[in-house]
């Protein structure tokens, strides 16, 4: 894989408030990748479960689909092809086995053919401490592979949602090429008021990238709430875009070449060394403090 010594694009996120009714938020992502691209975009990216926001397990299992025959892999197949661009697809849950699911990201060619899959590694199971309860695990199956995929422009590497607080997983991307990283979000509010920001930050500045982070926002029929906030962000930290708390599309012009230039004013990719860390015995502890 390789990137361009230099060169500029226009990336879309697009940030929504999926519900229920697959065949309505479809709909609504059409409208809003049509708007993207109508606004210059070349690469446009959704969130985290664009066709599907749902947290019982009934409802959710009884929607969903397996990739094959899927209409709303179809859909954006279509609308990559119809729109010729890069059309990334935060994630879709797809059906694995009658009690598993994968949170599935997805990367159409202009030509509508997928060029890329990435299922989410890491399982959101928390309990936060305003009272919500969430067990990814419970009907999703985890994925274990980083992927990357060559865009005309560089190389992305695919993550979803809370992958973004494992930063080992974007320094074995970096490491292996990525010139972009795609991190397709549904924060919760209370989580993203406190770490969103920040983190996406860090990990653009951590490895010299790009950041490109599509969020949901707003209140769902499933009783969620989502942060929102889609964010690009430079290899050198700033925020170049930012969307606000409803339904929005956020673009950027991206060159190419402020990878290379963050890399080399802070070329710590390069600095990486081995190490082991060295566990104290309770008596050592005991006796060094």
């Amino acid at each position: 894989m390789s990137r361009p010594a230099a060169s500029t694009f226009r990336v879309g996120l697009v940030q929504m408030c999926t519900g229920r009714d697959v065949e309505r938020n479809l709909r609504q992502a059409s409208e809003l990748i049509r708007e993207a691209v109508g606004r210059g975009a070349q690469y446009v990216q959704t969130p985290e479960v664009t066709s599907l926001m749902e947290m019982e397990r009934a409802r959710l299992f009884a929607a969903v689909e397996a990739e094959a025959g899927n209409r709303a892999v179809g859909f954006f197949g279509e609308l990559a092809l119809e729109l010729k661009i890069w059309l990334h697809i935060g994630s879709m849950p797809i059906l694995l086995a009658d009690d598993k699911i994968a949170n599935r990201s997805f990367l159409f060619a202009p030509n509508g053919n997928i060029v890329a899959r990435f299922d989410k590694i890491h399982m959101f199971d928390v309990a936060l401490p305003n009272g919500e309860t969430y067990r990814e695990s419970k009907n999703y199956q985890a994925g274990s592979q980083g992927v990357l995929a060559q865009l005309p422009w560089g190389v992305l590497g695919l993550t979803v949602c809370y992958d973004l607080r494992f930063p080992h997983l974007y320094r074995a991307l970096a490491k292996a090429g990525a010139d972009f990283l795609a991190i397709p979000s549904a924060f919760t509010r209370p989580t993203g008021e406190a770490h969103w920001s920040v983190l996406i930050r860090a990990r653009a500045i951590e490895n010299g990238c790009f950041v490109l982070a599509a969020a949901q926002a707003g209140k769902h029929e499933s009783g969620r709430e989502t942060y929102g906030h889609s964010l690009i962000v430079s290899p050198w930290g700033e925020i170049v875009a930012e969307g606000g708390v409803h339904t929005s599309v956020i673009v950027a012009d991206l060159n190419c070449a402020e990878v290379t230039q963050a890399r080399q004013r802070i070329p710590s990719l390069r600095h990486d060394r081995p190490f082991q860390v060295a566990a104290l015995s309770m008596a050592e502890t005991k006796q060094s403090s």
